[in-house]
């Protein structure tokens, strides 16, 4: 326990036999419950995991029911029910099983996915088991090592001191960030980091792509998290549903590590187009549930205003540029409509992003 209060580590992890042991013999002594979600590996992980946690000690009991004397009050009957709903949520996961002889003892859970589903899946399901039994953080750290677990708390504490909903470490922002990284990775970061502030509604944040994450127990209750991004666009996605439900955010340094052993399985050219049209998605999304049909929003309008009249722009940019080309004169009127249509597209696309920023400045923290 941390703070007096229940900590979980998911640590997704797919043919990770070599790496998987070290990460789980250096975590630390706070976390309460360490969720192995083997993705249908094809090496030996799940035996490597199984060997560790029969030799090691029964660990300390966690409480799983905070559901109080509620059973007969009338007034709590929408908790009942979401908590039926989470039951049935079960169906739209991964297909899995629970290794453990003895899961309620184990300090080490390995949920083994019957079929391969992605980091995403993994991370989901995960996030599911600690749902189930009333975690109060449950952080995220990758099978391969390549996370220090010295900086576990870091990541853990504001969640559980500052009521924070979720926190992420930031790579970037650390001295030896561009030393180490390398430049294909801090470019693809850099693009879909700008694209993340636009889609998700957190203009401050940077290092989208890390997985070194912890979110509260609240959040965890306020997104569907069966619906989390299967592949690697997760952290992306969680963002923007954790936005809509008006989550808080922190970033927190951490160091940027490579080369340790781990084997990258990520192919930055086939990434970066598949997230950024989730991303695309995923701002209209946001932009309809949040400021549409929760809470009614002028940047909707506006938002939408610029991109229609945007589209009406493009026609006459292709036909002056046409006439550019062939030597001809564009006519006073075309010129004059372009203009027009340009510039009201512009200035509603700066006022909607403005009214963004300044909406969501209350959820992100420093």
């Amino acid at each position: 326990m941390l703070f007096d209060k229940t900590v979980a580590v998911v640590v997704p992890a797919y043919n990770e036999e070599k790496q998987i042991r070290q990460v789980l013999e250096t975590m630390p002594d706070f976390v309460d419950r360490i969720i192995v979600v083997n993705d249908c590996s094809g090496d030996n992980t799940a035996a490597v995991v199984l060997d560790y946690i029969s030799k090691q000690k029964p660990a300390q009991t966690i409480i799983k029911n905070k559901d109080g004397n509620t059973s007969g009050n009338k007034y709590n009957r929408v908790e009942h029910l979401l908590k039926e709903k989470q039951q049935t949520d079960m169906g739209y996961f991964i297909p899995s099983e629970i290794a453990n002889a003895n899961p309620d003892s184990d300090r080490i859970i390995l949920i083994n996915h019957l079929e391969n589903g992605g980091v995403g899946a993994a991370i989901a399901r995960g996030y599911k088991w600690c749902l189930d039994n009333f975690i109060d953080c449950t952080a995220v750290m990758a099978g391969d090592g390549q996370m220090d677990p010295a900086e576990l708390e870091s990541i853990c504490a504001p969640v559980l001191t500052e009521d924070i909903d979720y926190v992420k470490g930031n790579r970037l922002i650390h001295g030896g960030a561009r030393l180490i990284i390398p430049k294909t990775r801090f470019f693809g970061n850099s693009v879909l980091s700008i694209l993340t502030k636009i889609a998700s509604g957190y203009w401050h944040v940077s290092d989208t792509q890390t997985g070194y994450t912890a979110i509260s127990l609240s959040a965890l209750s306020a997104i569907s998290i069966h619906d989390i991004y299967r592949n690697y666009g997760v952290p992306n996605d969680i963002m923007v549903k954790l936005n809509i439900a008006f989550c808080t955010l922190k970033e927190v340094k951490i160091k940027p590590v490579y080369n340790i052993g781990e084997q990258s399985k990520m192919k930055v050219h086939k990434v970066i187009p598949r997230i950024s049209w989730l991303l695309l998605k995923s701002f209209f999304k946001r932009l309809w549930i949040k400021y549409l049909f929760r809470d009614f929003h002028p940047l909707f309008l506006l938002y939408h205003f610029a991109f229609c009249v945007g589209i009406f722009t493009i026609p006459y940019a292709v036909k002056i540029i046409s006439i550019m080309i062939s030597g001809g004169t564009v006519s006073p009127a075309t010129m004059l409509a372009f203009f027009f249509l340009f510039t009201s597209s512009f200035q509603s696309l700066l006022f909607a992003m403005w009214m963004d920023i300044q909406d969501n400045e209350r959820l992100y923290k420093s």
